[in-house]
């Protein structure tokens, strides 16, 4: 037999150390592929049980189950899909390492959670457990899907899911590879944050990173409920900071640029719970260099009207701070402007309340008059004067633009005759009439703007503002409908217009001198004051029962006053002992 020669030795030699360590390195790679595949919760197996590769062995006790439930199926009726005799064969089939029977347990469940009317009995989560922690895929769709349906539906207690330790496996299938099993446990989760202790509960099991992790997921139905349950979880104040800490805001401000307008609604009603408290301010403000305003502004020309609302609550809430220059600084009055114009109710109160909270700062005044925005809010408050909502801010962001400096601006956009005429139509137990009052009363403190009212003012608007000072039941509307007539009696036109209704002026007078409130006993007083330079009006407050009742507080307010110097004579005196 031949040998081979010194040089194919050494050939044969490097050959065989070649293929040696490919061989090595291969393995390596192969061992490494399957430690990284058993890292995925999908392929988890029950914590119960051992890694077998064998398929399991149907028992006795599960083939005489799955028969019975088989049975049960059949025999079962709409009306009858809780049957308490049955629970014992779902936990069995529900325990089962079959996956068959594990699907069939699965798949019932999912009929229940379809049918079922009224509340599920407890010891029915309890085989959930052992299908969520399954390790067959479908058995994890089916139920999933099925505790999300009855979650929304009612079906089940929320405290309870989580008190039975449901909870732990929901947010394990967050970490599924399967985009059907992220989109039904992220449900599951957003469903259980709408309860405050389960939000605790949510947080301190890591929840938040998991779901801040499929809130970047490329399914926009995961997305989308990842970020319904972010959302849940910012109404509590507690779990807002822990949010803010795992680095919710990037994202969420992120989402405001979704091509989901879902997404962008719970995006920013997220965020605008988070405004609500100014601590978090800073932090909103510095990420992208203060781009959440400029993609708030932009969110509230969104077609999508809960968008639109939304992108003015979270502004709102922004405002209550030193931010608020920021943010009419990004030209927004224009842009609220075109919102208070629009069709919908919805938009209209939400831009109102943004503007409310501008109107709170006098340095936003001039700027807000000079957009011509006054006329706009007239018109508002004829369309929707019978709504309190509305009435409320129009009224109130009026009489606080009302300066010295903006009267003539209001008189010519035509409010005092809205307002005058809301008055008139408003019945006395819509609750918008008593916005319109309390407006009408501040802007009398006003001269240009009183001299206006009485302007417009006639018979029907005295008897109808007499009517309104007389409400016994509504003592709030009853005191500013006085004021109003008070501050307008100072007028002799005004005046003239009341004499007919002296008596009844007389009457109310009374019953505010003998009212406990002293701003009642002090606007009776005031109204003696103003309207006994009318003659008439002199003659009949001269009457003795109400003389009677002027000396009466008269006497109380000596007495108050002899108290007070006492207490305040004793107070010095202790001070001096005290020296």
């Amino acid at each position: 037999m031949e040998t081979f020669c010194d040089s194919c030795r050494q050939h044969l030699k490097n050959l065989v150390e070649l293929i040696q360590r490919a061989s090595e390195n291969l393995w390596q790679k192969i061992k490494y592929f399957f430690e990284s595949m058993q890292c995925c919760c999908c392929l988890k197996r029950n914590k119960s049980a051992p890694y077998r590769l064998y398929k399991p062995v149907l028992q006795q006790h599960e083939k005489e189950a799955a028969q019975e439930f088989l049975q049960h199926i059949e025999e079962a009726s709409e009306s009858n899909v809780i049957d308490t005799e049955r629970l014992e064969v779902l936990q069995t089939l529900a325990a089962s390492e079959n996956p068959s029977l594990q699907q069939s347990a699965a798949l019932y469940y999912l009929h229940i959670s379809e049918q079922l009317k009224n509340e599920m009995p407890e010891k029915y989560l309890e085989p959930y457990c052992a299908l969520l922690q399954s390790n067959d895929l479908e058995v994890q769709r089916k139920a999933s899907l099925s505790l999300v349906n009855l979650l929304v539906e009612g079906n089940v207690n929320k405290e309870t899911v989580v008190q039975i330790g449901l909870l732990e496996p929901i947010l394990e299938l967050l970490g599924s590879g399967d985009a059907t099993v992220q989109c039904n446990s992220s449900a599951c989760v957003a469903t259980l944050a709408t309860s405050v202790s389960n939000r605790e509960a949510i947080v301190a099991e890591g929840g938040i990173r998991s779901l801040l992790g499929l809130a970047k997921s490329y399914d926009p139905r995961v997305q989308q409920n990842a970020v319904g349950a972010i959302l849940n979880l910012t109404r509590s104040e507690k779990t807002q900071l822990l949010l803010c800490n795992e680095g919710a805001l990037p994202v969420l401000i992120l989402h405001l640029q979704s091509p989901d307008s879902e997404v962008q609604y719970y995006s920013c009603s997220a965020l605008t719970n988070i405004a609500s408290n100014p601590r978090h301010h800073p932090n909103m403000l510095q990420i992208g260099d203060g781009i959440l305003l400029k993609m708030l502004l932009s969110l509230m020309s969104s077609s999508v009207v809960k968008v639109c609302c939304q992108a003015c609550y979270c502004l709102r809430n922004l405002s209550l701070n030193d931010t608020q220059a920021d943010i009419v600084a990004i030209n927004i009055l224009p842009q609220l402007h075109e919102l208070l114009k629009s069709s919908s109710k919805s938009v209209n109160e939400a831009a109102l309340t943004l503007l409310s909270t501008f109107s709170e700062n006098h340095s936003n005044t001039d700027a807000i008059v000079s957009e011509d925005i006054l006329k706009t809010l007239g018109k508002l408050l004829l369309i929707h004067k019978t709504s309190p909502g509305i009435s409320n801010y129009v009224a109130t962001i009026i009489h606080k633009l009302a300066t010295s400096e903006t009267q003539q601006a209001i008189i010519d956009s035509q409010c005092v005759v809205v307002l005058l005429q809301a008055l008139s139509h408003l019945r006395v137990h819509d609750e918008s009439l008593l916005y319109v009052t309390i407006c009408i009363a501040e802007l009398t403190r006003h001269e240009t703007i009183r001299t206006r009212i009485i302007q417009e003012s006639d018979v029907n608007i005295a008897a109808h503002l007499l009517m309104l000072s007389s409400q016994p039941e509504n003592i709030d509307l009853s005191f500013h409908a006085a004021c109003i007539i008070s501050q307008l009696g100072l007028d002799e036109m005004f005046s003239s217009l009341l004499r007919p209704h002296a008596r009844e002026i007389v009457g109310y007078v009374l019953h505010f001198l003998k009212h406990q409130e002293i701003r009642f006993q002090h606007l009776g007083l005031l109204t003696i004051q103003n309207l006994r330079k009318d003659a008439h009006f002199a003659a009949v407050f001269s009457e003795k029962q109400l003389m009677v009742q002027l000396n009466r507080v008269c006497q109380q307010t000596a007495e108050t006053e002899q108290l007070l110097q006492a207490v305040l004579f004793s107070k010095e005196g202790d001070q001096k002992q005290m020296i």
